[in-house]
């Protein structure tokens, strides 16, 4: 039993510095000089200098914070309305979140494409921001937690005499803190990964995102490796330091959909 247990804690390493290498040799190139190899942070200096990088970071700030600030309210509103108010319909609502979540994102490249050329929001931080203000996955997560929580918590404070706003964001929001801490960790992680739709919806350096930038570090005959991992260090350490202070929170949100009606 005893040898099983170190088999296991043995393996564990080995994944460990298996997946831990790149990370460990992109800081290493990132702080190398291409052809001496001692310490320098002249990579970082050329990256942000030559290549807008401080713009693209900006972006990427300002798209993630946005996005996150805008799922966080509008999915508990949209969630609370599902899980508390009788509505007409609201079985058919519920039910086209759930088949929005059974559409693969991929599919609405093209349609989200048209409406921002057609509305006038194609390269632009509406084209980054507008489409991805509300997830289906956080009004799922929304509902389904607010479901758990009791009812009479809300009739005691209508008998007090509080309106229906200052119950919702005075009262059930406190309460639902740990959905709604996923989901805004989720959802920042998400926007602050994404390249595809960054990359369709812009087409100048100033709406570029992180990810959508460093790609184009990638020269057409060679590739300055130093700079590119230095360009991937600035896009790695804030999400990095996301999931190192939330990482909790992250792993709940891996079991999100289990909780109780």
């Amino acid at each position: 039993m005893r040898f099983r247990g170190l088999l296991k804690y043995l393996l564990l390493i080995i994944i460990l510095i298996v997946m831990i290498f790149p990370l460990l040799r992109m800081f290493a190139l990132s702080l190398t000089k291409a052809l001496s190899g001692s310490v320098t942070f002249d990579n970082f200096a050329y990256i942000f200098s030559a290549n807008r990088f401080g713009q693209y970071l900006f972006n990427s700030l300002l798209v993630g914070v946005t996005v996150t600030v805008g799922n966080v309210l509008f999915c508990f509103m949209c969630g609370y309305a599902l899980a508390r108010r009788r509505i007409p319909g609201d079985r058919f609502w519920f039910y086209t979140v759930l088949i929005v979540l059974m559409v693969p994102v991929h599919i609405i490249i093209i349609p989200i494409y048209l409406l921002m050329n057609k509305i006038g929001l194609y390269d632009s931080y509406g084209a980054l921001i507008l489409p991805w203000l509300v997830n289906p996955i956080g009004i799922f997560l929304v509902r389904q937690y607010v479901s758990t929580l009791p009812a009479s918590l809300e009739e005691a404070a209508r008998i007090d005499g509080a309106g229906e706003m200052r119950i919702l964001f005075r009262i059930v929001m406190p309460l639902c803190r740990p959905a709604l801490a996923i989901l805004a960790i989720q959802v920042f992680m998400t926007n602050w990964n994404s390249f595809l739709f960054p990359f369709i919806l812009t087409s100048s350096e100033q709406y570029r995102t992180l990810p959508v930038g460093l790609a184009l570090l990638l020269g057409y005959q060679s590739i300055d490796w130093h700079q590119l991992m230095a360009g991937s260090v600035t896009a790695v350490v804030p999400i990095l330091a996301v999931f190192l202070i939330f990482q909790r929170q992250i792993i709940s949100g891996i079991t999100a959909g289990a909780f109780k009606q």
